[in-house]
Protein backbone atom coordinates (compact mmCIF):
# COMPACT_ATOMS: atom_id res chain seq x y z
CA UNK A 1 0.00 0.00 0.00
CA UNK A 2 1.06 3.59 -1.11
CA UNK A 3 1.13 5.45 1.75
CA UNK A 4 2.72 6.31 5.22
CA UNK A 5 0.39 8.05 8.10
CA UNK A 6 2.82 9.66 8.78
CA UNK A 7 3.15 11.68 5.62
CA UNK A 8 -0.26 11.76 5.41
CA UNK A 9 -0.32 13.92 8.38
CA UNK A 10 2.74 16.09 7.42
CA UNK A 11 1.17 16.45 3.67
CA UNK A 12 -2.56 16.89 4.73
CA UNK A 13 -2.30 18.50 8.31
CA UNK A 14 -5.36 20.68 7.73
CA UNK A 15 -7.28 17.45 6.84
CA UNK A 16 -6.14 14.38 9.04
CA UNK A 17 -6.77 13.63 12.64
CA UNK A 18 -5.40 11.10 14.66
CA UNK A 19 -6.69 8.57 16.91
CA UNK A 20 -5.04 8.28 20.56
CA UNK A 21 -1.59 5.34 20.81
CA UNK A 22 -2.90 2.81 23.08
CA UNK A 23 -4.26 0.89 20.09
CA UNK A 24 -2.49 -2.46 19.68
CA UNK A 25 -2.50 -4.99 16.51
CA UNK A 26 -3.87 -7.77 16.58
CA UNK A 27 -4.80 -9.00 13.05
CA UNK A 28 -2.81 -10.66 10.19
CA UNK A 29 -2.40 -6.73 8.27
CA UNK A 30 0.12 -4.45 9.78
CA UNK A 31 -0.98 -1.69 7.33
CA UNK A 32 -4.65 -0.76 5.83
CA UNK A 33 -6.80 1.85 4.92
CA UNK A 34 -10.63 1.77 3.69
CA UNK A 35 -13.82 3.94 4.01
CA UNK A 36 -15.04 3.30 7.58
CA UNK A 37 -18.73 1.62 8.67
CA UNK A 38 -19.13 2.39 12.19
CA UNK A 39 -20.73 0.53 14.83
CA UNK A 40 -21.52 1.53 18.24
CA UNK A 41 -22.14 -1.40 20.45
CA UNK A 42 -22.66 -1.55 24.46
CA UNK A 43 -21.33 -5.05 25.44
CA UNK A 44 -22.41 -7.90 23.03
CA UNK A 45 -21.45 -8.29 19.34
CA UNK A 46 -24.24 -9.98 17.99
CA UNK A 47 -24.85 -6.64 15.12
CA UNK A 48 -21.41 -6.65 14.64
CA UNK A 49 -21.10 -10.24 13.69
CA UNK A 50 -24.03 -9.80 11.30
CA UNK A 51 -22.40 -6.71 9.58
CA UNK A 52 -19.35 -8.73 8.33
CA UNK A 53 -20.59 -12.21 7.88
CA UNK A 54 -23.57 -10.76 5.83
CA UNK A 55 -22.19 -7.47 4.20
CA UNK A 56 -19.20 -7.67 1.30
CA UNK A 57 -16.27 -5.62 2.88
CA UNK A 58 -14.00 -4.40 -0.13
CA UNK A 59 -12.63 -1.81 0.54
CA UNK A 60 -14.10 -0.91 4.04
CA UNK A 61 -12.36 -0.78 7.40
CA UNK A 62 -15.22 -1.19 10.44
CA UNK A 63 -14.51 1.37 13.05
CA UNK A 64 -16.47 -0.21 16.31
CA UNK A 65 -16.99 2.05 19.86
CA UNK A 66 -17.77 -0.10 22.79
CA UNK A 67 -16.82 2.87 25.45
CA UNK A 68 -13.55 1.08 26.26
CA UNK A 69 -15.81 -1.52 28.33
CA UNK A 70 -14.02 -4.36 29.30
CA UNK A 71 -15.74 -7.42 26.95
CA UNK A 72 -14.18 -9.30 23.62
CA UNK A 73 -16.23 -7.95 20.98
CA UNK A 74 -14.06 -9.39 18.11
CA UNK A 75 -12.35 -12.98 18.02
CA UNK A 76 -11.32 -15.47 15.57
CA UNK A 77 -15.42 -16.50 14.46
CA UNK A 78 -15.82 -12.46 13.51
CA UNK A 79 -11.98 -12.47 12.13
CA UNK A 80 -12.96 -14.83 9.44
CA UNK A 81 -16.26 -13.50 8.49
CA UNK A 82 -14.43 -10.01 8.01
CA UNK A 83 -11.60 -11.97 5.92
CA UNK A 84 -13.72 -14.09 3.59
CA UNK A 85 -15.47 -10.88 2.75
CA UNK A 86 -12.75 -9.19 2.87
CA UNK A 87 -13.11 -6.28 4.97
CA UNK A 88 -9.45 -4.30 4.73
CA UNK A 89 -9.71 -3.85 9.03
CA UNK A 90 -11.43 -3.53 12.37
CA UNK A 91 -10.36 -0.88 15.01
CA UNK A 92 -12.15 -1.49 18.68
CA UNK A 93 -12.60 0.86 21.02
CA UNK A 94 -12.49 -1.62 23.46
CA UNK A 95 -11.37 -5.05 23.55
CA UNK A 96 -10.71 -8.37 21.45
CA UNK A 97 -9.69 -12.20 22.25
CA UNK A 98 -8.17 -15.03 20.13
CA UNK A 99 -5.68 -13.16 19.34
CA UNK A 100 -3.21 -16.37 18.85
CA UNK A 101 -5.62 -17.34 15.56
CA UNK A 102 -6.89 -13.38 15.00
CA UNK A 103 -3.23 -12.88 13.25
CA UNK A 104 -3.78 -15.45 10.83
CA UNK A 105 -6.23 -13.58 8.60
CA UNK A 106 -5.11 -11.25 6.35
CA UNK A 107 -7.46 -8.51 7.95
CA UNK A 108 -6.27 -5.26 9.97
CA UNK A 109 -7.78 -5.59 13.66
CA UNK A 110 -6.52 -2.81 16.11
CA UNK A 111 -7.70 -2.79 19.68
CA UNK A 112 -7.19 -1.07 23.10
CA UNK A 113 -6.17 -4.55 24.59
CA UNK A 114 -7.64 -8.17 24.93
CA UNK A 115 -9.90 -9.73 27.13
CA UNK A 116 -10.80 -13.54 27.15
CA UNK A 117 -14.96 -12.89 28.04
CA UNK A 118 -17.34 -11.96 26.00
CA UNK A 119 -20.53 -10.62 26.80
CA UNK A 120 -23.75 -13.12 26.03
CA UNK A 121 -26.71 -11.34 26.53
CA UNK A 122 -27.71 -9.91 23.39
CA UNK A 123 -27.91 -6.63 23.57
CA UNK A 124 -28.52 -4.46 20.25
CA UNK A 125 -26.42 -2.43 18.62
CA UNK A 126 -26.08 0.51 15.77
CA UNK A 127 -24.67 0.61 12.82
CA UNK A 128 -23.81 3.70 10.75
CA UNK A 129 -23.97 6.49 13.51
CA UNK A 130 -21.54 8.85 14.52
CA UNK A 131 -19.01 8.04 17.17
CA UNK A 132 -16.03 9.58 19.16
CA UNK A 133 -13.04 7.79 19.93
CA UNK A 134 -10.13 9.57 21.59
CA UNK A 135 -11.54 12.86 20.97
CA UNK A 136 -12.00 12.67 17.12
CA UNK A 137 -15.58 12.38 15.90
CA UNK A 138 -16.03 9.40 13.39
CA UNK A 139 -19.29 8.76 10.49
CA UNK A 140 -19.56 6.64 8.32
CA UNK A 141 -17.88 7.61 5.04
CA UNK A 142 -14.78 8.89 6.40
CA UNK A 143 -11.35 7.28 5.32
CA UNK A 144 -9.27 5.62 8.37
CA UNK A 145 -5.30 5.07 6.93
CA UNK A 146 -3.37 2.64 9.56
CA UNK A 147 0.15 1.53 9.80
CA UNK A 148 2.58 0.63 12.98
CA UNK A 149 2.88 4.63 13.63
CA UNK A 150 -0.96 5.05 14.02
CA UNK A 151 -4.53 5.56 13.36
CA UNK A 152 -5.48 8.23 10.31
CA UNK A 153 -9.19 9.48 9.95
CA UNK A 154 -10.06 11.75 7.06
CA UNK A 155 -13.73 12.57 6.04
CA UNK A 156 -12.62 12.35 2.16
CA UNK A 157 -10.36 9.64 0.61
CA UNK A 158 -6.56 11.15 0.20
CA UNK A 159 -4.49 7.96 -1.24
Amino acid sequence: MGFFTADLCDEYSDKTEVLGPDFKSYGGSKKFQGEVITVKLDKNNKDLAVLLRDNEGLGKVVVVDVDVKYFAVVGDNLMKFASDNKYEGIIVNGYVRDTETTKEFDVGLLAKGTCPKKYIPVQEGEINVSITVDGVQINEGDYVYADPDGIVITKEKIV
